[in-house]
């Protein structure tokens, strides 16, 4: 397996980034690469409103409706990138600001993840949530080549050093992201390192890379591809949310978690379309599957293959018709082209589904985004 960089790209000022190529043997000469996107204008002015309006408070606050109304750093991430795609600055400044101020408090530089207004102090744990952290670092680099915002920029450059420095993880020949700082490495658990893979944002890893260059970007993103690999080569082609990698053997579902695909790993093929890698085997096995069942995203246990739930809200079922469109050119049903946000998660993956169909797959949307 071997990984290179391609032409450099100029997309931070005064850094360079690069598309990450990956040769997979196990993929049958499967090449893979992360495709860059523009995001800004790739979300409607009415559907962010709408979004804005029920789960983003006037002071910046990113807030779970289904989940005791806290506020965690992936909200807050996936908050930016939402604004950013939307351009709407002034709500971007806002979130950022309470980002910054509420949960950039550990001495590490990572953001603590969770923030309860029923709590005091609000902070009610301070280990950080490595997809939170990575969430926000893109979309402040992001946000600062659109706006030529250094600010922006210096701060994405000091997450990702610390997400570098902090949260990478050797794993015998394998480079790992743990989930957090705390609680999931070897000597953390018994069956430890333990892994999540829906914590891969693929497509900020070249933008990491290129604020961080001294950290193995490139090997903890194309490691991660071949995990993904290996968790998905069973009887039941899925990955568990938690993946234990004990003593480099064959990943397993970890101790103490449900074995199951379910609302972590369901995001693993969204960020994959986003990130331009749609030639990765296992999306056309997914692609399947979703297409068979035609009810809803199930959540599966990956032992057994039981059904335990079926997930027919609009933010999860646009998830299956992104696939379709994306590998096969089938439009998105006319049911899903309207927003019509519920609770914070699957609103909040509707309109991330919806800005990369409406940037690189305008023809299966062409009534969703004006």
């Amino acid at each position: 397996m071997t990984i290179r960089m391609l032409r450099p790209l100029p997309l931070l000022p005064g850094l360079l980034a690069a598309f990450f190529l990956l040769t997979a043997p196990m993929a049958s000469s499967q090449t893979l690469s992360v495709q860059p996107l523009n995001m800004i204008g790739s979300i409607s002015q009415a559907d962010w409103e709408a979004y804005r309006s029920r789960f983003v408070e006037d002071n910046g606050r990113v807030v779970d409706t289904a989940n005791g109304n806290i506020s965690h750093s992936e909200g807050q991430g996936y908050g930016l990138l939402l604004a950013l795609a939307a351009a709407d600055r002034s709500s971007f400044e806002k979130i950022w600001n309470f980002t910054f101020t509420e949960l950039l408090i550990r001495d590490d530089g990572l953001a603590a993840w969770k923030w309860d207004p029923a709590s005091k102090p609000r902070v009610t744990d301070r280990n950080n949530a490595t997809d939170g952290d990575l969430l926000i670092a893109y979309a402040l680099a992001k946000a600062g080549a659109a706006w030529q915002e250094s600010r922006y920029t210096n701060a994405a450059q000091k997450l990702a050093k610390a997400i570098g420095r902090t949260t990478f993880s050797r794993n015998g020949q394998s480079l790992t992201l743990l989930p957090g700082a705390h609680g999931f490495g070897a000597s953390d658990r018994p069956d430890g390192p333990v892994v999540n893979l829906s914590y891969w944002v693929f497509e900020a890893f070249p933008v990491m890379a290129a604020l961080a260059p001294e950290y193995e970007w490139n090997r903890v993103w194309r490691d991660g591809v071949m995990l993904l690999q290996q968790a998905t080569s069973g009887r039941v082609r899925l990955p568990a949310d938690w993946i234990s990698l004990h003593n480099g053997l064959q990943p397993q579902p970890a101790d103490g978690f449900p074995p199951e695909f379910g609302y972590n790993s369901l995001r693993i093929p969204l960020y994959l379309l986003r990130a331009g890698m749609t030639d990765m085997e296992w999306l056309r096995a997914l692609r399947q599957r979703w297409s068979a069942e035609n009810k809803g995203v199930a959540v599966v246990n990956v032992v057994t293959g039981h059904v335990r739930e079926r997930l027919t809200d609009q933010g999860y079922a646009i998830l299956p018709a992104a696939l379709a469109c994306a590998l096969d050119g089938t439009p998105i049903p006319e049911t899903l082209k309207t927003f019509e946000p519920t609770l914070y998660y699957p609103s909040t993956l509707y309109l991330l589904a919806k800005s990369v169909l409406g940037e690189k797959y305008p023809q299966c949307v062409s009534s969703a985004v004006p």
